[in-house]
C-alpha cells in the first residue's frame, strides 16, 4: 500500500499488522522503519498467497489485500470455489477503517436522506474494521451488477451462500451474513472467530492477535 500520512490511518494499519504478527513496535501512529518493515513482510506474505491460490480480477485483488493475512487465504479459497458459475463474482469491499465505516453508517440516516440504510454498525462495530470480513458483488452474465433490484438477484446470492454452507472446506471457517436474523446481509462473508463484538475490537485496538478458525 502507499504510505498513509494521516496519523489515525497509520495507527489503524499498525494495529492490523500487529494482529497479523508482522509488527512488533509501538502503536504510535508514526510510520517508521519498523512499520515499513512490517508492511513489506505483510505484502510478501500476500504475494505468496497469490502464488499458491492464483490471482483474480483487479477489484477483487485490491480488496483481498486489505484483509488480515489469514482472511486473505480464506478469501482466495472462497473465490476459487465460486468461480465458473453463470455469473461473475467479485469481492467489492474488504477492510474498512473506523472513519470509512462511520461514513457507511451515515447513509440513509440524514434528516432528508433518500438513501437506504446499508449497515447498523458504526466504526469499530463491524468485522470489516478488523480485517476479517468481505462483501461480494455478483454481475449477471458478467454485466449488470445484481444489486437486488430484480427478482433473480436474491436467489443468486443465496446460491453462493448455500455453496459455502455445503463446502467441507469453507463451512468450518466462514460465516455467511445471509443467515443473520437482524438485517441479513447476503453479500457478506467473514471468518469465524473465537471472539466477536467488543471483545474482538479490544484485541484489535491493542494489536493482540485474535484466534481465527483457519
Amino acid at each position: 500500500m502507499s504510505k498513509p500520512f494521516d496519523k489515525a490511518e497509520v495507527l489503524f494499519r499498525q494495529r492490523l499488522l500487529k494482529c497479523c504478527a508482522f509488527y512488533q513496535g509501538k502503536l504510535d501512529g508514526d510510520w517508521g522503519p519498523k512499520t515499513e518493515a512490517a508492511e513489506n513482510a505483510f505484502q510478501s506474505a500476500a504475494a505468496a498467497l497469490i502464488t499458491e491460490f492464483g490471482a483474480f480480477d483487479n477489484r477483487t485483488e485490491e480488496n483481498i489485500r486489505t484483509l488480515h493475512i489469514k482472511a486473505q487465504r480464506a478469501a482466495r479459497q472462497f473465490m476459487a470455489a465460486v468461480a465458473g458459475g453463470p455469473h461473475v463474482i467479485k469481492i467489492i469491499s474488504g477492510t474498512r477503517t473506523y472513519a470509512e465505516q462511520d461514513k457507511l453508517y451515515a447513509k440513509g440516516r440524514g434528516l432528508f436522506s433518500s438513501e437506504k440504510k446499508v449497515t447498523n454498525a458504526k466504526g469499530g462495530e463491524s468485522n470489516h474494521n478488523f480485517g476479517v470480513a468481505w462483501d461480494i458483488g455478483i454481475f449477471e452474465n458478467g454485466g449488470r451488477y445484481m444489486n437486488g433490484d430484480k427478482p433473480q438477484d436474491a436467489p443468486a446470492y443465496a446460491a453462493i451462500g448455500q455453496l459455502v454452507k455445503d463446502s467441507a472446506t469453507l463451512a468450518p471457517i466462514l460465516e455467511w451474513g445471509g443467515i443473520w436474523k437482524t438485517m441479513p446481509d447476503p453479500p457478506h462473508y467473514q471468518l469465524r472467530t473465537a471472539v466477536t463484538g467488543k471483545a474482538i475490537r479490544k484485541l484489535f485496538e491493542a494489536g493482540t492477535p485474535y484466534h481465527l478458525e483457519v
